[in-house]
C-alpha cells in the first residue's frame, strides 16, 4: 500500500512555514461546535436532569425512564470486575498497581518554617473534595483512561471520585466498569458529551457538582471544558494525539513504523512525525510504513492520519533535531537512538519522553506508571502531565507574632501608601507595637484626630 506522507528538510528556507502548516491541524468547524455546546450548557444549567435525559435519547439513542436510571449501581462495578477473564483482570490490576506506585511519589506535603521572632509561614496541602472523571465511549472504550484519571485522585486523597461515560444504545463496556471498581470510583453515570461536562460543573438533582473535571473526550467535550473553565476546574484542553520520533540507524525501521502507527490509529486527526539526520534511515522508515500498513486493523484511519498530518523530517544534526522538537513541543517524544539520555538534556518541551528503543510509547499508554494524560498541540511549552498535584490545593500559612507583625508593618505600610491604599496601610500599622517609637502615619492624618 502506498504511503502519502510529507517529507520535509529543516535546511530548506521555507521549513518554518512548512512546519507551522503541518502543526495547524484543522479540527473542523469550531465556531459551529462552540455554539452548539453553549446551547447544551445553558439547557443543562436550566433544566438539569430533564436536559440530560433528552440529550441521552438524542445522542446516545438510549431511552431512560427516569433520571435515577442515569446512575449505574455500585454493585454493577464489582460484578464487572469479578466477571472479567483472568487475563484481562490481571492486566488491569498490574497496570493499576504500577500507576498507583508511580503517583504516590508525587504526593506533596504541608510545610512550615519559623523565623527568629517566632512568626510561622508555610504551605498547607489539602485534596479536592469531589472530582469528575470523563471517560469516552462510542467508537472505542478506554479502561486505561479510568485508571490514569481516577487513581491519582485517590492517591491525592480526594473524598469522592465520580465518573461519567456514554453508553450508546445502552452498551456498557465491562472493562471500563471494572477499571472504575479498581480505581476507587464512588459513582458512575451513563451520560456523555458536552451535557455530561455541564452536569458535572453545575450539578443536577441526580449528578453532584464537582470541583474539577478531568479526562479526554471529543471536540464537543473539549469545547465544554473550555467554556466552563473558571466555574469548575479542568485538567487541560486536550487535542488530537501526537508523537514525535527522533531516530538514527541503530533502531529497526519497523519499530519506528509501528510506533508511528500506534498514534495514527487513534483517529484521522492524530499526528505522527519522524525526525532524523540520516536521509537513508527516513527512507527505510517510509518503506516499512508502506509494507506494514496493510497488516493493521485500522489501516484506513492510519493512512488518512499520515496523509493529512504525518511527516518525515530530515535535520542536519542533533542540535537542529532538538530545536525542531522544542518548537513542536510534542505530547509524546520517543528517542530511538544510540545516546538518548544525552539528547534528552537538550529537550525543554515535551509531555512524556520515552528514552531508548525499548521504551515504546504504547507501554506508557497502559502500564509503565507515569500518566498518559498529557499536554497536546504545543501546550507542553507551559503545562505538564496529569498528576497527583492536579488534585491537591495549596493554602499559604501566615502566622505573625506581635514582634514580627510590627516589623513587617513598616514595609507593608510604605508599599500600601505607594499604591494609595490607605486602609491597607492602617491595617498594617494597627499591628505595630505602641512602644516601638515609630509612626508611619502621614502628618495630615494625625492632624485630623
Amino acid at each position: 500500500m502506498n504511503i502519502d506522507i510529507r517529507e520535509l528538510d529543516a535546511a530548506e528556507s521555507d521549513f518554518g512555514i512548512a512546519l507551522q502548516t503541518l502543526l495547524a491541524r484543522d479540527q473542523g468547524r469550531l465556531a459551529d461546535v462552540e455554539r452548539a455546546v453553549e446551547e447544551i450548557i445553558v439547557r443543562v444549567r436550566e433544566q438539569g436532569d430533564d436536559a440530560l435525559l433528552k440529550y441521552t435519547r438524542r445522542f446516545d439513542r438510549l431511552e431512560l425512564g427516569s433520571a435515577g436510571e442515569l446512575e449505574i449501581p455500585k454493585q454493577r462495578l464489582t460484578q464487572a470486575l469479578q466477571g472479567l477473564q483472568q487475563a484481562h483482570r490481571s492486566a488491569l490490576e498490574i497496570a493499576a498497581e504500577r500507576i498507583r506506585k508511580y503517583h504516590k511519589r508525587q504526593l506533596q506535603t504541608s510545610w512550615e518554617y519559623t523565623e527568629a521572632d517566632g512568626s510561622v509561614f508555610g504551605q498547607r496541602i489539602t485534596p479536592l473534595d469531589r472530582v469528575g472523571v470523563y471517560v469516552p465511549g462510542g467508537k472505542a472504550a478506554y479502561p486505561s483512561s479510568v485508571l490514569m484519571n481516577a487513581i491519582p485522585a485517590g492517591v491525592a486523597g480526594v473524598a469522592e471520585v465520580i465518573m461519567v461515560v456514554p453508553t450508546p444504545a445502552g452498551e456498557i463496556n465491562e472493562l471500563v466498569l471494572a477499571a472504575a471498581a479498581l480505581s476507587g470510583v464512588k459513582r458512575v453515570f451513563r451520560v456523555g458529551g458536552a451535557q455530561a461536562v455541564a452536569a458535572l460543573a453545575f450539578g443536577t438533582d441526580t449528578i453532584p457538582a464537582v470541583d474539577k473535571i478531568v479526562g479526554p473526550g471529543n471536540i464537543y467535550v473539549a469545547s465544554a471544558k473550555k467554556q466552563l473553565f473558571g466555574h469548575v476546574g479542568i485538567d487541560m484542553i486536550a487535542g488530537p494525539s501526537e508523537v514525535v520520533v527522533v531516530c538514527d540507524d541503530s533502531v529497526d525501521p519497523d519499530w519506528v513504523a509501528m510506533d508511528v502507527f500506534a498514534q495514527a490509529e487513534h483517529d484521522e486527526l492524530a499526528q505522527s512525525i519522524v525526525i532524523s539526520r540520516d536521509a537513508a534511515m527516513l527512507q527505510r522508515v517510509k518503506a516499512s510504513l508502506a509494507r506494514l500498513l496493510p497488516t493493521l486493523d485500522r489501516a484506513t484511519i492510519v493512512r488518512d492520519a499520515l496523509s493529512a498530518h504525518g511527516a518525515l523530517i530530515r535535520v542536519a544534526d542533533l542540535a537542529q533535531a532538538a530545536d525542531v522538537v522544542n518548537r513542536i513541543a510534542p505530547e509524546h517524544l520517543e528517542l530511538l537512538m544510540r545516546e538518548p539520555r544525552a539528547f534528552m538534556e537538550r529537550v525543554r518541551n515535551a509531555g512524556a519522553i520515552f528514552v531508548g528503543p525499548y521504551s515504546a510509547e504504547s507501554l506508557g499508554d497502559y502500564c509503565a506508571g507515569p500518566n498518559h494524560v498529557l499536554p497536546t498541540a504545543g501546550t507542553a511549552r507551559f503545562s505538564s502531565p496529569l498528576g497527583v498535584y492536579d488534585f491537591q490545593k495549596r493554602s499559604s500559612i501566615i502566622q505573625c507574632t506581635e514582634r514580627g507583625a510590627a516589623e513587617l508593618a513598616k514595609t507593608a505600610s510604605v508599599l500600601a501608601r505607594c499604591e494609595r491604599l490607605h486602609a491597607h496601610a492602617l491595617s498594617a500599622e494597627y499591628r505595630m507595637r505602641a512602644d516601638n517609637g515609630v509612626s508611619l502615619e502621614e502628618p495630615n492624618e494625625r492632624s485630623k484626630r
